[in-house]
């Protein structure tokens, strides 16, 4: 299985995922193909998390010629997605593709870089909109977020998660890229999460952005500045 448990996280290592990840870090990839890359991550993720964290049963089938035995996911039905906009949108509509019949979530956080990261590493983060479906215990929750730095903006969408569930099995935080820094703070504030991540960098420069990165997910993917 094509996904390895480090200190904090769990380090998605498939191949295609790695070179999707590849073409979205390139300076030369421009915003139609960024947009479909964080899709094709995200389908990539979904299938890893259906592999990795989701268990089967055997069912009885009949084919046109015999009776056999069949093997189905079990749980597909029982998946909540968790879209922390903006960037995530496109993200999440790959793991749609994977998880078809998903309930959504929406909330919409944004940490305020005018302010700068304080003594703790952090950033002030503001939450303009909160929408989410009814959370079961037995539920998958996946937070998409394809960038995971300071770990500000996810630990804030998490309280409000959390407070929308009384017990749940399976909840995962999901991100493309990840800084040290910020798999430390989701891991100790939240050690009941799972988190996976494609890659974990090096470190966040001085304005809270990860080094090497790939830069503003959110403009890059919709052609802002």
């Amino acid at each position: 299985m094509p996904i390895e448990t480090r200190d904090h996280a769990h380090l998605i290592t498939h191949a295609l995922a790695k070179d999707t990840l590849s073409t979205l870090r390139s300076v030369e990839t421009e915003q139609v193909d960024f947009r479909k890359g964080l899709i094709q991550l995200g389908r990539l993720c979904g299938y890893e998390i259906i592999d990795g964290a989701m268990d089967t049963e055997f069912v009885p089938i009949e084919t046109p010629l015999a009776e056999t035995t069949g093997e189905r996911v079990k749980g597909l039905d029982d998946v909540v997605i968790i879209n922390v906009l903006r960037a995530a949108t496109p993200f999440v509509e790959g793991l749609l593709k994977a998880f078809p019949s998903a309930k959504q979530g929406v909330i919409s956080a944004s940490r305020d870089e005018s302010a700068g990261m304080d003594d703790d590493g952090e950033f002030p983060i503001t939450v303009d909109y909160v929408k989410l479906p009814e959370i079961t215990s037995d539920d998958t929750v996946i937070v998409a977020d394809p960038m995971l730095a300071t770990g500000s903006t996810i630990c804030a969408v998490l309280d409000y998660v959390l407070e929308a569930t009384d017990s749940y099995e399976n909840l995962f935080v999901l991100s493309a890229v990840s800084a040290p820094p910020g798999l430390v703070r989701v891991d100790e504030t939240f050690p009941e999460v799972d988190i996976l991540t494609v890659a974990i960098d090096d470190r966040l420069n001085d304005d809270g952005f990860i080094i090497p990165g790939l830069g503003d997910a959110g403009d890059r993917t919709f052609g802002t500045t």
